[in-house]
């Protein structure tokens, strides 16, 4: 049976600024031996005395959580870190696909930190435009075929859903940001609010509200959240917010 000596915490380590990483998140980084995850996000954390870092490339997630169990049933203090927050589009589900595959990891103490996702800094930043009913999918197609995703597009705009983006354009597939932006002006009409938050909560940090009309596949890269208006969202002064009502 693995040990219950060790422990695994997966962190959030929130959108970039140190300022928004989560007491409960440094209390856990301060008392870990071992740090696992995505080389940017472990160069995140400090060096010190006693403290092993782990980093690894990013399509190597269930490797990661493999190896960060195996960490923990030894007896250590393992921290996986994801930025944002674990559980959206990132490590604890891939922690607990690994612990699926062993029962005998499954008795050890494991813990999921919430943090501040880019999403919701994206839209504080821009002002409230996810202040109705929201979805939010993943556009990269590594993981899920292109159908999947356009469907998803297609019924979030028809259901007037605000609608946020994570991994809207590759250097490697940039066609699929310009389909989505295709489906939306067909879905969503030319006049929809769309805004593109790019490096949220880092001193590079830039938000510009246009129309879907406006809009061009140039302004997101994978460092940008784009958030998409529903039908109600609108400009007041420099920002954009979702009424809360609708009728």
């Amino acid at each position: 049976m693995a040990s219950v000596t060790g422990s695994l915490v997966i962190a959030g380590l929130g959108p970039g600024a140190e300022a928004l990483v989560t007491p409960e998140v440094t209390a856990a980084l301060s008392a870990a031996t071992d740090v696992v995850g995505y080389i940017p996000y472990v160069a995140r954390v400090a060096p010190r005395a006693g403290l092993t870092l782990h980093p690894s490339d990013n399509r190597v997630e269930l490797d990661r959580a493999r190896a960060a169990l195996e960490m923990a049933a030894e007896g250590r203090r393992v921290v996986v870190v994801s930025s944002g927050d674990p559980g959206v589009f990132a490590m604890a589900s891939a922690v607990f696909e690994a612990l699926e595959a062993r029962e005998d990891w499954q008795a050890l103490d494991i813990r999921v930190l919430p943090g501040i996702t880019a999403m919701l800094a994206a839209a504080a930043a821009a002002g409230a435009p996810l202040g109705h009913d929201f979805c939010c999918i993943n556009l990269s197609d590594n993981l899920k075929p292109w159908e999947i995703i356009e469907s998803r597009l297609r019924h979030a705009s028809k259901a007037d859903f605000a609608m946020a983006f994570y991994n809207p354009r590759s250097a490697s597939r940039p066609e699929g940001f310009t389909r989505t932006l295709e489906v939306l002006r067909q879905e969503c009409g030319p006049d929809r609010l769309i805004t593109f938050a790019r490096a949220v909560s880092t001193p590079d940090q830039r938000i510009v509200t246009v129309t879907l009309a406006e809009a061009t596949p140039d302004m997101a890269d994978m460092r940008t959240v784009v958030i998409v208006g529903n039908s109600a969202t609108r400009r007041v002064g420099r920002f954009v917010y979702s009424p809360r009502s609708v009728r």
